[in-house]
């Protein structure tokens, strides 16, 4: 959320502090073939800066574009696979098959239905559980079929902050590819999208025992940037390229390197790992306190906080909620804001009008309620002064609307 006047993009409604110097040559970010950690990694050499803004200390970090590049290539990566695995003499083909959530960002939603639409795989969507928010493991293993190639479930959701339970998940998965290797079945590849976890809290891929791990920069207050971890690209866990032209990167993401990007996002992961509990402790404790004025101000039989299930956890800096009541949808709301300046729900979304957010019907929230819903997301330097001045300014807002509606 940000405050009229501000330079769109600004994830918060107070100026940023300014970050601390870099150092001459930022040391690039922990991203690469054993962890991918916010607690800070132990002293790796340097290697060569990598392509489209992706820094590595170590192997196993492939160079891509935010979200959309890095998941693109594993579903790419994935269907390849399994194909070239049926390929041996005896083996039946059949169709690559992925199993997915519900409330997965577009950028693996929208490739699987249009591979879907081509004849080129399967895929199954699992309904997130009403209760939860969640994917459900079991959910998920009983959607597995003999030619499942992947599955794919983001760390954290983009619009509710419920964080999902990839290493529960990987577990299983691990252990159910143990017994499809002695029945001759392909294996299944574990991904998932940490675009929204990154600076928010801890993420090890050692912990998640993940095979593909996305990453997005300007998550985390670094450059619009991402990467692709990969546990042992081409050894361990199979990657296959999507672009050509270019040797760089051993070939798996050719392009010339951009190198002030690299290092802006190096620079921002080295603080996230240096100081992510605090930011952590910092936003929850904002959040907190923002939902708790909220519910203050406008009475808790009016606010329905959309991001709280039970028993699930959740980001530390996102509050999905809506001000109940006939004519409040969000885009109304914040048209008579005159401070505010927030989002309904994802920026990628932002052409649906007062259609409430798939995401949030997704996760049981009644129609009526999921229309009126705001999202606002606090930051590093968000205050609490600063959310006395958001309420504010959406109480007020509420009440021009209440009384154009009065009779």
């Amino acid at each position: 959320m940000r405050r009229r006047g501000e330079a769109p993009g600004c994830p918060v409604p107070s100026p940023p502090a300014p970050a601390p110097p870099a150092p001459p040559h930022p040391p690039p970010a922990p991203a690469g073939g054993s962890t991918w950690t916010t607690t800070p990694p132990p002293p790796w050499p340097l290697r060569r800066p990598r392509p489209c803004g992706m820094p590595c200390t170590r192997p196993g970090a492939t160079p891509a574009a935010p979200t959309l590049q890095a998941n693109n290539m594993v579903i790419h990566t994935a269907c390849r696979h399994f194909l070239e695995s049926r390929a041996r003499p005896g083996a039946s083909r059949g169709t690559p098959h992925i199993v997915t959530s519900s409330v997965e960002h577009d950028s693996i939603r929208l490739p699987l239905e249009q591979l879907v639409k081509e004849s080129l795989a399967e895929a199954t969507f699992v309904a997130v559980s009403p209760r939860s928010g969640r994917a459900e493991v079991d959910d998920v293993l009983t959607a597995i079929r003999p030619t499942t190639c992947l599955v794919s479930i983001m760390l954290a959701n983009n619009e509710t902050g419920v964080i999902m339970p990839v290493t529960e998940l990987s577990q299983h998965v691990h252990a159910l590819n143990q017994r499809r290797v002695a029945e001759g079945l392909p294996r299944i590849l574990v991904h998932t999208d940490a675009a929204q976890m990154i600076g928010k809290g801890r993420v090890d891929v050692q912990e998640l025992g993940v095979d593909y791990l996305t990453i997005v920069g300007h998550k985390f207050y670094g450059p619009r940037i991402g990467a692709l971890y990969v546990r042992g690209p081409s050894t361990t866990t199979p990657l296959h390229p999507m672009l050509f032209g270019g040797g760089q990167e051993r070939s798996f993401r050719p392009g010339t390197e951009n190198t002030p990007m690299i290092a802006g996002l190096g620079q921002a992961a080295e603080l996230v790992s240096k100081n992510w509990e605090a930011y952590e402790t910092h936003m929850r404790d904002v959040r907190d306190y923002l939902e708790a004025r909220l519910e203050a101000s406008f009475g808790k039989q009016r606010i329905h906080l959309n991001s709280h299930f039970t028993g699930s956890k959740r980001l530390c800096n996102t509050s999905n909620f809506s001000i109940l009541g006939p004519g409040l949808q969000g885009r109304r709301v914040l048209s008579r804001c005159k401070m505010l300046l927030a989002s309904v729900g994802a920026a990628c979304h932002s052409e649906k009008g007062d259609r409430p957010s798939a995401i949030l019907l997704s996760c049981g929230i009644p129609y009526e309620v999921a229309q009126n819903a705001l999202r606002l997301s606090v930051g590093r330097d968000t205050t609490r002064a600063d959310v006395d001045l958001v309420v504010q300014d959406l109480v007020q807002a509420v009440v021009q609307l209440d009384q154009d509606q009065a009779p």
